[in-house]
């Protein structure tokens, strides 16, 4: 006769593996929109440096509050769990 005991934290953590946490998204995201800055500014225009400002301002912003604009999204939009304990 099988046992109805509850899975183990660990069982629950192999039978459904989660996806990136948010931290990894944005460091992802970040890191992505900064290269496509660079990119840009070297062969368009130098005004796409905005860009990367504009991307160091929300990293910044996460950093100090916790949150920025796409966390946001992703958290309550997408519903992208955070890696890290707060």
């Amino acid at each position: 006769m099988p046992t109805l005991a509850a899975p183990s934290p660990i069982e629950r953590e192999q039978a459904a593996p989660r996806g990136w946490p948010l931290e990894r998204i944005l460091f992802a995201l970040a890191g992505t929109m900064t290269g496509l800055s660079a990119i840009l500014s070297a062969f368009v225009s130098p005004w796409f440096l905005l860009l990367t400002g504009f991307v160091a301002f929300n990293q910044l912003l996460f950093v100090a509050l916790g949150d920025c604009p796409a966390s946001l999204i992703l958290r309550r939009g997408f519903g992208v769990e955070r890696g890290c304990a707060r």
